[in-house]
């Protein structure tokens, strides 16, 4: 398991070599490969047999930071989609793509996100699954700006990163929450200790902290805005990202903690309400687009807070419904994402306004638009999937708990017809979206290309994805037991028996879908008629100009503060640097009752023996006193000199050779460097200060120094852990073949410390040298 989750970051490193070889064939086809193998190494666990899985790789443990995998059906679930429609999306760029395209990086950030999003789904270990939350967002970043030669891509890339990111860190803190309160790092460990979490003070953060984190991840309002400018990116990406993997992060999350948290009634009242307005303000708004991916994207944020209210229910049957429609979503609306990239490819535009009429000239395109869009919609027909999790959504908000009291209960009254209202514009907003497109007149000789259907290669995964959404309408059995039920057991803890039907006789669910059909009909055929509305709402109101507000101000204000103390003034930067470390070292100290003094355990001083240390001290002393007085530069350089190699004299009294040698060393080179930098270095001279200053001056350092002092000696006198020389004792010449137990320690105990220390060496070396020949070649007039 773990290197089914691996795979795609260790393919990701040869990803660059394969596409600067000159193949025959298309990078993607190796690509493919990746999620093939991972979708078949979990389909074995597919079943009504089904068992959960974990996996245990050791990686920090002395943190409890481990590689802990754990296979249920929600993860299953999420990991079919990953995999499976990973396959499809993959192969559909090999022919979106071209291969004038910069591949490479493109397959790495693929493949990177995908490599994310299953450590996401599987993990079991809080500071992991946050590790690979971070990730997705860092990689869907790199996706979403792919085309950063376009602003609006640059745009919608930072914002993206901008919202998951504060969501991530949001999710960070109730982690954090969860493991003080728990004492582990465990997530299924943190779950059956529900009842601590619940009645304990820190709840309410925790509550707000991981809401936070999933309705940012998913697109709930009013974090939604993210999302339709992530369009920007290739179709492919919105096939991937904005339809079954990444925007479904936060519903993942919801749904592994809904044990825990879903037994608050402010987590229905929260979750809930935020996905039933998530629903309806998102259905409204899509219909207002002009832009194909522009309607996708807001339904799909409509249809993630159709999902998210489901979870907010938290009842059996709505947590069944929400598993099923998760399914459900990912087949239609991968296919409609793939089909507006393919009129995009073949007419040159995703301008609603300049189609119409393509089902003439891209029939396949069009039919599998038509499956799409009306299992979006909900269309009460018997081979359309969507219809069947539709109708258990409205069963869902018929049949909510009854204990609710306050706006919970008023909430549960409203929400039928707040679900009716949201399907009602979902219905319009499918119709728009293939009506628009396909049907009516089009003129093609105003297209930017003369428009004709797609090559077979471009069609299969749409295709695909469009005979899912038939098979499972047809035959909802065959995903239910084995696939479904697991999904929703993993979720609620009781496994469900639900039957999924076509018919269940004529009941408010029905009566509910005929009458969102009815009126949606009447709305899509009235459109222009009512379209004036959006004038007014929203009108001028838009939280994007909040956004932008909000990424304008604090850039304006903190450019201002910048100013304020970047002065240019070095003397201003050493005080402002120093005081800082002052005041948050002492306060730190302060506050943990850090200050300890103790002179046991201390060498005694006896004389004469002694007193070599001590006039070295004296001479050191002295010298330290006179940098400050002399006026002169080489005098002061050389003063500050007799400081630190003072400092190796006691070292080398102290019976510390390596410790000496060092000091000499980076004393050498220091002063060294003062003298190469002789010629720029300021007059030294007498200054006409303030008194005020002066103060000041002497308050800092003195305090400064009396706090270094105190941290030396608090250092010392406390003994908060063994000390572990003595282990280096014992083993240096058993672990490391040699005597001199600090070389073993540099080379051997520490010895990645020590080659990424000589790495970064390397790296500056070699900037500095990149900086110097860039030099030379400007000052050459090259």
């Amino acid at each position: 398991m773990l290197l089914a989750v691996l795979l795609p970051f260790i393919i990701a490193i040869f990803i660059p070599l394969i596409s600067k070889w000159k193949l025959k064939f298309h990078p993607g086809y190796v690509v493919t490969a990746v999620p093939v193998i991972i979708f078949i190494y979990f389909a074995q666990f597919l079943g009504k047999d089904f068992q959960s899985v974990t996996k245990n790789y050791q990686w920090i443990p002395s943190l409890n930071i481990n590689f802990d995998f754990y296979l249920d059906g929600l993860s299953l679930l999420f990991v079919m989609l990953i995999s499976g429609i990973g396959i499809l999306v993959s192969y559909y760029s090999v022919f979106y793509l071209h291969t004038s395209e910069k591949l490479g990086s493109f397959y790495v950030y693929f493949l990177l996100f995908m490599g994310s999003m299953l450590g996401v789904v599987l993990s079991d270990n809080i500071y992991v699954l946050y590790t690979f939350w971070e990730f997705t967002s860092l990689s869907s970043f790199l996706l979403i700006g792919f085309w950063n030669f376009k602003e609006r891509s640059r745009y919608g890339a930072l914002k993206s990163m901008l919202i998951t990111v504060f969501g991530g860190l949001s999710l960070l803190g109730g982690l954090v929450f969860m493991n003080i309160i728990t004492g582990t790092t465990s997530i299924h460990q943190m779950i059956s200790q529900q009842e601590a979490i619940l009645n304990h003070e820190f709840f309410p953060f925790i509550l707000v902290l991981v809401i936070l984190g999933a309705f940012t991840k998913s697109a709930q309002f009013p974090f939604h805005i993210w999302l339709p400018d992530a369009m920007e990116a290739p179709t492919p990406v919105s096939a991937y990202l904005h339809s079954a993997t990444m925007v479904k992060a936060g519903l993942y999350l919801i749904a592994r903690y809904s044990p825990v948290l879903g037994s608050s009634e402010w987590f229905f009242v929260i979750v809930s309400t935020a996905g039933i307005v998530t629903m309806c303000w998102a259905s409204y708004m899509a219909v207002r687009q002009t832009d194909l991916k522009a309607i996708l994207a807001f339904s799909t944020v409509s249809q993630l807070g159709m999902i998210m209210a489901m979870l907010g229910y938290g009842t059996e049957l709505a947590i069944f419904a929400a598993a099923f429609h998760i399914l459900n979503h990912a087949t239609f609306k991968g296919s409609l994402f793939m089909v507006a990239g393919i009129v995009d490819h073949e007419t040159g535009t995703r301008d609603i306004r300049k189609l119409g009429g393509l089902m003439a000239v891209l029939p396949v395109t069009a039919v599998i638009a038509l499956f799409a869009s009306f299992s979006m919609a909900g269309v009460p027909l018997p081979f359309l999937n969507g219809f069947y999790s539709k109708e258990l959504f409205f069963d869902a908000s018929l049949h909510l708990e009854h204990t609710y009291q306050g706006y919970a209960g008023l909430l549960r009254t409203i929400v039928p017809y707040v679900a009716v209202l949201g399907s009602i514009f979902t219905f319009v907003y499918s119709m728009y979206f293939f009506f628009e497109t396909f049907r009516g007149k089009g003129d093609f000789e105003k297209l930017p290309k003369r428009p004709h259907e797609a090559p077979i290669g471009m069609l299969i995964s749409p295709m695909l994805l469009s005979v899912g959404v038939v098979i499972i309408g047809l035959f909802p059995q065959l995903i239910n037991e084995p696939f479904i039920a697991h999904t929703a057991e993993a979720i609620s803890g009781i496994k469900p028996h639900e039957h999924i039907a076509f018919w269940h006789g004529i009941k408010p669910p029905l009566i509910m879908s005929l009458t969102v059909v009815v009126f949606g009909t009447i709305l899509a055929l009235s459109r222009p008629n009512w379209s004036f509305i959006y004038r007014f709402v929203p009108g001028v109101l838009n939280f994007n100009k909040v956004y932008d507000g909000i990424v304008h101000g604090v850039e304006k204000y903190s450019g201002m503060l910048t100013k304020r103390y970047m002065n240019g003034s070095l003397s201003r930067y050493v005080r402002l640097i120093l005081t800082a470390i002052l005041v948050i070292t002492v306060s730190f100290m302060f506050t943990t009752n850090g200050w300890t003094v103790s002179f046991d355990n201390l060498a005694a001083i006896s004389f004469p023996e002694a007193l070599p240390e001590i006039c070295v001290a004296v001479m050191m002393v002295l010298a330290a006193i006179g940098t400050i007085l002399t006026n002169n530069r080489i005098a002061a350089i050389l003063i500050l000199g007799v400081v630190g190699y003072g400092l190796s004299i006691l070292f080398v009294l102290y019976r510390a050779p390596d410790l000496a040698l060092t000091q000499l060393i980076i004393e050498t080179v220091t002063v060294g460097l003062f003298l190469l930098a002789f010629y720029h270095l300021p007059e030294l001279q007498k200054r006409n200060q303030s008194l005020g200053t002066k103060a000041l001056n002497a308050i800092i350092s003195i305090g400064f120094g009396g706090m270094m002092t105190m941290i030396a000696i608090s250092s010392h006198s406390s003994k908060w852990f063994d000390s572990i020389a003595e282990y280096f004792v014992k083993t240096s010449h058993k672990l490391g073949g040699g005597d001199n137990i600090v070389n073993v320690i540099l080379v051997d105990m520490r010895g990645l410390d020590t080659m990424f220390e000589i790495t970064v060496l390397g790296i500056a070396a070699m900037a500095i040298f990149g900086l110097i020949r860039l030099g030379k070649s400007k000052g050459g007039g090259n």
